[in-house]
């Protein structure tokens, strides 16, 4: 899949960049997705406030993009549980952390 760029001229930095077009049926079916779906008004509304989000769509992607970081670090205690490292004597650490 190609994106499509535009050249636009900066003046803060005065000079061209390419900037991506959003705005084209490529990017909008590619790179986002909208959904219907039926959620509680208490729901929706209790995570505006929680994100402080002006908007459902930000307010649900940031819910979204947290529970993943705590379904990952769920996942990842889970390895780590399974192999954990054990420190008898953490001197040595020590001393090699201040060396540095």
């Amino acid at each position: 899949m190609k994106l499509v760029y535009k050249k636009v001229y900066s003046r803060k930095n005065e000079k061209y960049f390419e900037k991506v077009l959003t705005n084209t049926k490529t990017y909008r079916i590619i790179y986002r997705m909208k959904v219907t779906a039926i959620i509680d008004d208490d729901l929706v509304n209790n995570v505006k406030v929680y994100t402080q989000s002006s908007t459902v769509t930000e307010a649900i992607t940031i819910a979204l993009k947290d529970w993943l970081d705590m379904y990952n670090i769920k996942e990842l205690n889970k390895k780590i549980s399974n192999n954990p490292i054990i420190i008898e004597n953490g001197q040595n650490i020590r001393e090699i952390n201040r060396s540095i």
